[in-house]
């Protein structure tokens, strides 16, 4: 994967600010829903919202830029070089481990004499601390400290997969990469929730006994640049004129189905909810809803006329909207 920073277009000394701004900016411009006739829209949504994974969290971006991380969230670490004294050796009495934990990339380093008794013991040390800590984005496979207390059986292998909201309600298919060098077209079920663990038998590790572990993915939902998801309800923020707030409108609200038009109620308020039923995500008990709050938005450049306007009614027209607040 590109680096996250040259994915969004920012200088490594961008502001938490400027981060978000560029996602927000781009999010609009390559998502699927408005680039339905570019078969890889999705693939460059993605990985728009990977590198925002790692420069949208302030503990994910000092990882990166430390280097204790690479651009697609999985520890960078020198596995086990061999004999001698440089890190991940077994020489000069002992031995060298690399976990990655929720404290960060760690090293430890114990007493052995050389020996290469422990060495099962530094790979749950390893792979454990991957599966606990900083877990492998984006396909990135990871190993649980059980698995290698399997007997017989292949060791289960845990994965993460980031997908768009679209994919969530609609379904889909994702190509997974994995650690262990294997690559598989995943199907993503329509309705799937984030946390959500999707289990694919036999494709995990291969045991001594032949049979083969399981591949366990973590499913999460990238943010949508317009919706919140809240539960099987969709919220989202609707800007709308201060004429169509005082005179009322018809107004064009986007869904996930398409856009449909809101009756806007003259002397409507900043911050009122609209309701738009069946409108959010369809679900088993029935599809929720759409709810859309209003956000009145000046223009954007200075007006004198509606300035001279709003003098003459503060004059004229005066209240008190914080009355009760006293």
């Amino acid at each position: 994967m590109r680096d996250p920073y040259e994915v969004l277009g920012v200088a490594k000394g961008a502001s938490a600010a400027d981060i978000k701004s560029a996602f927000r900016r781009l999010a609009k411009k390559l998502h699927p829903d408005a680039n339905k006739q570019d078969p890889k829209a999705a693939s460059k949504f993605a990985e728009l919202n990977a590198a925002y994974e790692i420069l949208g969290d302030e503990d994910k971006r000092k990882a990166f830029d430390r280097g204790e991380i690479d651009a697609e969230g999985k520890p960078r670490f020198q596995g086990f070089a061999g004999a001698g004294a440089h890190p991940g050796g077994f020489g000069r009495g002992g031995f060298e481990s690399y976990t990655w934990g929720p404290d960060g990339f760690q090293h430890r380093t114990a007493p052995g004499g050389g020996s290469f008794g422990g060495f099962e013991d530094i790979l749950k040390d390893v792979f454990g601390g991957m599966a606990g800590g900083a877990r492998a984005r984006r396909g990135g496979a990871q190993f649980e400290p059980e698995d290698f207390a399997t007997a017989g059986r292949g060791a289960d292998v845990s994965a993460e997969m980031t997908i768009t909201l679209a994919e969530a309600v609609k379904g889909g298919s994702r190509r997974l990469h994995l650690s262990t060098g294997k690559e598989l077209d995943v199907k993503i079920p329509p309705g799937i929730t984030d946390g959500q663990t999707i289990r694919l038998k036999g494709q995990g590790m291969a045991g001594p006994g032949g049979g083969a572990g399981d591949l366990l993915i973590k499913v999460s939902i990238a943010p949508h640049p317009l919706f919140k998801v809240d539960g099987a309800d969709l919220r989202l923020d609707l800007p709308i004129t201060l004429d169509e707030a005082v005179l009322g409108a018809k107004v064009r609200v986007p869904t996930l189905d398409g856009a449909v038009q809101l009756s806007i109620p003259a002397h409507t308020n900043s911050g009122r909810t609209f309701r738009l039923k069946g409108k959010g995500i369809p679900a088993k008990q029935g599809a929720g809803d759409l709810l859309a709050t209003v956000r009145i938005m000046l223009p954007d450049e200075h007006d004198p006329k509606l300035e001279d306007l709003m003098r003459k009614w503060r004059d004229s027209k005066r209240y008190d909207p914080r009355k009760d607040m006293k």
